[in-house]
């Protein structure tokens, strides 16, 4: 461009834009120049002084980091002058540094060892005493060596810029300079695990993986996180075919160089004492292991006898909703070749009242990096920050470049940016909230209510919160209505989702979801609902839903990767319905007392980094990966598993050998379709909310599917939310519970035992009870009225 400064770096001509520094453009060129502090994804420190370069004209050495390009500039990154700086640094940095190298987990990867091979001496002037650093206990996930620390404050940075929370931080002054936190274990942010990454010296290390390995020991494999619909980049490193530890792959596009703590500390979960090793067969109440084959045929004969007896009707499958593309499209494949559309990944779904006109499938509505640019947004349902923590980074970025993020939730969720408006009400109270909102725009745009819901808005108020965001969403060029992954499960999302698209379409905002699992986007396309065929075509007379099947039992039911009281919004009322079902098959890579108290045959799977698979993210991206490891033992891939069902069924069209012919198959017939969440309209019921307590079903960040559940570590964090009953001191009080330690929960035809925790971040008139852990399962709805009794 016109307005480029040309300047010179070892005599190479460069040019660059006004305001960059010499480090980035030493970058982009190949140049390397040495570093601890400065990192491209933060705020520039300039504190380890480890770049300084000479520039011509310039008396003393400059910081590369922190010096701009100028007109004419002339730099020396190899002089003699620049050197001798370096050395300079290099051994003032080392005075304190223990000779660890040895026991250190840094070693073979760590900038200050390579960085003093280069720069270092091979004798140490310093002959004082060295200082010693106490470590502090910061949590579960990263181990601290503090004496080994620089003082480079990437750590604290990351806290301040990147995870919005300030965990550590830096006291005292001079050598007494210290990097911790204020209590031990107070390390709570779900982004916590880049610090490791960050930190250029052994201070920060994994603490799953502490003293495990070597990094020159370990092979290296790529593959697609599998928690949530971001779809972030993941390289695993392995030796002797076992996992070692989880790393990010630099993806600008998505993840960019961060990880979430559940996609980097999952892997911890693979080799539970509960994985599944050996097919399994039930003959009375006993379980017998047995090959292969045996538990195959056992299993196709089930299915058969089950359809000869009840007919076709009674067969249906459930799959996880991060399942992948291949498995989920054999699946529902198989069961339609048994003549049976009773087939679904919504589990922890409540309200199917807008399935039949619901678009091809649920998308962000944008791509993810182009979150970062919106001027305002309104997260409905959405504990964005713990169900997709890099889509909350985004919003972050956003929020602090001047967006106005608002939110409407059933839970005064925290998040790590600030919120021009928030809003929360009960869940039944939701609906009217959001009708407020629309009527408010409807105002501002001048457009007319749809004919329907214009008699129905006139009992409904728009407050001042209401007309705030309707302001802020009405005035922005460039805006954003995302429906989250909590709203989903409410009993009514079918309102929300009537009202999250108006309130788009009046602000001429984009919108879309942000949906449950790693592969709901996959599972439309891929025909894994009862009412679409594999590509999105419509099926005339649908099969059962997933409520449907959880609720009541059926003739046969296959379980793909589901542990139905813990993975569906159903609890023990699903677990009741697979036990009084006549035959199951469940496909799973854990074996639970649950599911051996549900199924007839269990066939062991593998989990994601074990196979091969597609997932599609919520921005319609297809990534596929390889099997980053062998299976365990007799366990396979599940796709595989299906195929082989379908040729003992002796169905056409089961016939691929890798899992890329199975997915080349759905992409032909499905294509790539645009993002799009269009749908018919349907008008909201706004029916008042209604009296007495009811249950708000909060879903933990580390209870979302059988591998997180197991991963010890992050059952170990704050994170980790055990089985309460959490209720603000009101509604405690006006329940007669206020001084009670325990509460007993009724819920229909269950009951359970909880702990009382005062909570003010829950609504009036409503409990929160997380689901998806132990300790809730016996109740039957993630959402619903309820009652309590002192326990």
């Amino acid at each position: 461009m016109s307005d480029d400064i040309n300047i010179e770096i070892n005599g190479m001509p460069l040019q660059a834009a006004p305001g960059t520094m010499v480090i980035q453009v030493a970058d982009e060129a190949g140049i390397t120049i040495p570093r601890f502090c400065y990192h491209k994804k933060l705020s520039v420190a300039a504190n380890c002084r480890m770049c300084l370069v000479e520039v011509e004209k310039a008396p003393k050495p400059l910081p590369a980091c922190a010096t701009p390009v100028t007109e004419g500039m002339k730099v020396f990154t190899r002089s003699e002058f620049a050197i001798e700086a370096q050395k300079s640094v290099m051994e003032f940095l080392l005075i304190n540094h223990p000779l660890d190298c040895p026991i250190c987990d840094q070693g073979g990867e760590c900038d200050l060892q390579d960085i003093a091979m280069g720069y270092g001496k091979d004798v140490s002037r310093f002959a004082e005493k060295k200082r010693v650093v106490p470590s502090k206990n910061i949590g579960p996930l990263i181990a601290t060596d503090m004496t080994r620390c620089i003082h480079c404050t990437r750590c604290v940075r990351f806290g301040q810029e990147i995870g919005g929370i300030m965990e550590l931080g830096a006291y005292g002054r001079g050598e007494d300079t210290r990097i911790g936190t204020y209590m031990e274990s107070a390390v709570s942010s779900e982004m916590s695990g880049n610090v490791i990454d960050l930190c250029p010296v052994g201070a920060l290390t994994s603490k799953p993986y502490r003293y495990r390995g070597r990094p020159w020991e370990n092979q290296q494999r790529e593959t697609i996180a599998a928690h949530d619909c971001v779809g972030s980049n993941l390289e695993v490193e392995l030796r002797r075919n076992t996992v070692m530890r989880v790393l990010p792959r630099e993806n600008e596009a998505i993840n960019e160089t961060w990880l979430s703590d559940r996609d980097r500390f999952s892997y911890t979960g693979l080799y539970h004492e509960q994985r599944a090793r050996h097919a399994l067969i039930k003959q009375g109440d006993q379980w017998k292991q047995v090959d292969w084959q045996i538990a195959l045929n056992y299993a196709v004969e089930g299915i058969k006898t089950v359809q000869q007896g009840r007919g076709s009707e009674q067969i249906g499958a459930l799959t996880s909703p991060s399942a992948t593309l291949e498995e989920m499209y054999l699946l529902q494949k198989l069961l339609r070749s048994l003549g049976s559309h009773n087939i679904d990944h919504r589990l922890r779904q409540l309200d199917f009242s807008r399935s039949d006109i619901a678009p091809r499938y649920p998308s962000l509505g944008c791509t993810i990096a182009e979150l970062e640019q919106v001027e305002a947004g309104l997260l409905i349902g959405s504990c964005v920050r713990k169900d997709q923590p890099i889509i909350a980074h985004r919003l972050r970025k956003a929020a602090l470049n001047g967006a106005n993020i608002m939110s409407v939730n059933a839970i005064d969720y925290d998040v790590n940016f600030p919120l021009a408006e928030s809003i929360v009400t009960a869940p039944d109270n939701m609906p009217q909230t959001l009708a407020g909102i629309a009527r408010a725009l409807l105002t501002l745009s001048g457009e007319p209510a749809p004919a329907d819901l214009a008699t129905r808005l006139e009992n409904i108020t728009s407050h001042d919160d209401h007309l705030a965001i309707a302001k802020h969403l009405h005035s922005a060029d460039n805006a954003v209505v995302l429906l989250g992954t909590q709203a989903m499960g409410q009993n009514e999302f079918g309102e929300l989702q009537s009202l999250a698209e108006l309130i788009g379409r009046l602000a001429g905002a984009k919108f879309g979801y942000l949906t449950e699992g790693a592969n709901s986007a996959g599972a439309w396309l891929a025909g894994a609902v009862p009412h679409r065929q594999a590509g999105g075509e419509t099926i005339a007379s649908p099969g059962r839903h997933a409520g449907e099947m959880l609720s009541q039992p059926q003739g046969a039911m296959v379980l793909l990767n589901v542990e139905p009281e813990l993975d569906s919004a159903y609890g023990s009322q699903a677990l009741r319905s697979m036990q009084e079902s006549d035959f199951v098959v469940a496909l799973s890579p854990y074996i639970s007392d649950s599911l051996k108290a549900c199924a007839d045959v269990i066939l062991p799977v593998t989990p994601f980094i074990e196979m091969s698979g597609t997932f599609i993210n919520t921005e319609g991206h297809w990534q596929s990966f390889g099997a980053a490891v062998d299976p365990l033992e007799e366990a396979k891939p599940a796709w595989k598993v299906l195929r082989v069902l379908g040729n003992l069924f002796e169905f056409d069209g089961f016939d691929q050998v890798t899992s890329e012919e199975v997915r080349d198959e759905l992409r032909a017939i499905s294509g790539e379709p645009p993002m799009d969440n269009q749908s018919a309209w349907q008008c909201p019921q706004l029916a008042p909310a209604g009296s007495g307590l009811q249950r708000i079903g909060h879903l933990p960040i580390y209870a979302v599917d059988s591998l997180v559940r197991r991963a010890q570590p992050l059952q170990e964090t704050t994170d980790a939310i055990a089985a309460a009953a959490y209720m603000n001191e009101q509604t405690a009080d006006a329940a007669g519970v206020g001084d009670a330690a325990y509460v007993l929960v009724q819920q229909d035809n269950s009951e359970v035992r909880l702990p009382l925790v005062i909570d003010e971040a829950v609504p009036a008139q409503c409990v929160l009870i997380p689901y998806g852990v132990t300790g809730s399962e016996t109740l039957t709805r993630a959402y619903g009225p309820i009652e309590l009794q002192r326990g």
